[in-house]
């Protein structure tokens, strides 16, 4: 079943963020490990500005396929950017795709 993840930035956590960067990217990458795969995730931006720098980020999207809930929030828990404290709050539902037709 698919899961939507949706994390919200903790107040000035820039520097958390860069700081655990490598540790959340390859967390991410060994997704398979914890019998999950990434269907999209990316992080969502304050604004629409071009730069990055500019923009900044209000938290990070996620949806990927796990076993059950129980393991999608499990993963979700051990993010770095959590547990670092680049994310205040992580939600972690159920998520149906309609569009595109699966």
């Amino acid at each position: 079943m698919l899961y939507v993840m949706m994390a919200f930035d903790a107040p000035n956590s820039e520097a958390a963020r860069k700081t655990a960067h490598a540790a959340h990217m390859t967390h991410l990458e060994k997704i398979a490990e914890a019998g999950g795969r990434i269907v999209l995730a990316g992080p969502c931006l304050a604004n629409d500005s071009p730069d990055r720098q500019v923009a900044g980020y209000f938290g990070s999207l996620l949806v990927a396929e796990f076993e059950s809930l129980a393991k999608a929030q499990a993963w979700s828990d051990a993010d770095p950017f959590l547990t670092a404290g680049v994310f205040s709050q992580v939600i972690v539902k159920p998520f149906r795709q309609v569009i595109p037709a699966p």
